[in-house]
């Protein structure tokens, strides 16, 4: 499936919410603000959510600290090997998940599949983080055999459609991340662009009450007339617009610039690298003044390892972390972080 055919039958059938119901959707929200969540004892999605190693006391604990710091929202990642080995265990843990996080008014942002990090997913015992490696054993979602895979990749379509299904009115849920950076860890586009393309008709086939959208993350995002075919779509079918950006206030600033013209409401689903420059005390107060919603990689460090940057080389603890805030007794990487980050709720 060429990627111009893909561009013009995803146009043909597009559902997407108006710029007017995306803005009253938005307007009726808080400043949404908050981190990407694993529980520190889960070293990827499969650990976190497997019956077996599910660790809700520690999940409740950490989204009490959570709403503590003025958090509410929180981003999640899901994957597609769970629904397949054991859909309603998965459905059942995720409502349990949702409780815990509505006693501490925190809203779920929940992300389907994923290019990220180990492209060979499997269910089971997960395999113990390498020291001091960035997110040594998390998992991309559902994994090359079904994502490189054009004629494997229908197989999704169960997951999301149930999922969507049984959570589509929940109002615990603030909104569907359809595809985590698609393309990255050297997928192609001639896979990439048709499984996006699934998961956007997938979605609107259930049409949920929520939000549904994937972010842009690479790439040139400024001119409309000249984006990746991956870009075009993720653009011009979200309902709302969403982005990464790991680099400095400056250059934050100028993908805000770029993302205003497409005239609707902007979250940036991914932020903070220490090192880099994405910090706390120049990123987040600019995200409040302008209401970009915002939620940083990473909260109570843990066996993801991503206090170490990423292709780390380091035998011990960083001086200045990379990612994540807390650390596994609550107290936090730093004291100022947590009084900016609490006033600013």
């Amino acid at each position: 499936m060429n990627l111009f055919l893909v561009s013009l039958l995803f146009v043909g059938g597009s559902c997407r919410w108006s710029e007017e119901k995306a803005k009253e959707w938005y307007d009726s929200q808080p400043w949404l603000h908050g981190a990407n969540f694993i529980p520190s004892t889960a070293v990827n999605e499969l650990e976190m959510w497997q019956a077996e190693t599910f660790d809700l006391p520690t999940i409740d604990r950490e989204l009490g600290w959570a709403e503590k710091l003025g958090f509410n929202s929180m981003r999640v990642f899901l994957h597609y090997l769970l629904w397949t080995h054991d859909k309603e265990g998965l459905f059942t843990r995720m409502d349990k998940f949702l409780k815990v996080a509505d006693k501490y008014n925190i809203r779920i942002m929940f992300v389907f599949l994923d290019d990220c990090w180990n492209p060979y997913p499997k269910l089971g015992k997960q395999p113990e983080p390498v020291p001091h490696k960035h997110n040594s054993q998390w998992v991309q979602s559902p994994g090359v055999p079904i994502s490189r895979n054009l004629r494997k990749q229908g197989l999704v379509e169960g997951y999301v459609k149930d999922t969507l299904k049984r959570f589509a009115n929940d109002r615990r849920v603030l909104a569907w991340d359809l595809y985590n950076e698609p393309g990255n860890s050297r997928n192609p586009n001639e896979f990439a662009v048709p499984m996006l393309y699934r998961m956007f008709k997938w979605a609107r086939d259930v049409n949920p009450s929520q939000p549904v959208f994937a972010a842009v993350w690479t790439g040139g995002w400024g001119n409309p007339n000249k984006l990746a075919p991956l870009n075009k779509m993720m653009l011009t079918q979200s309902d709302i617009i969403v982005f990464h950006d790991y680099g400095d206030i400056r250059h934050f600033r100028e993908r805000h610039n770029q993302l205003k013209q497409y005239n609707r409401p902007i979250i940036c689903n991914e932020y903070m690298a220490r090192p880099k420059g994405s910090t706390f005390k120049d990123i987040m107060p600019y995200m409040k003044e302008h209401k970009i919603g915002g939620y940083n990689w990473g909260f109570v460090s843990g066996k993801t390892n991503t206090i170490y940057p990423w292709g780390s080389r380091l035998t011990e603890e960083p001086k200045v972390w990379f990612h994540d805030i807390l650390r596994q007794d609550g107290t936090p990487f730093d004291k100022e972080e947590i009084v900016l980050i609490k006033s600013l709720k």
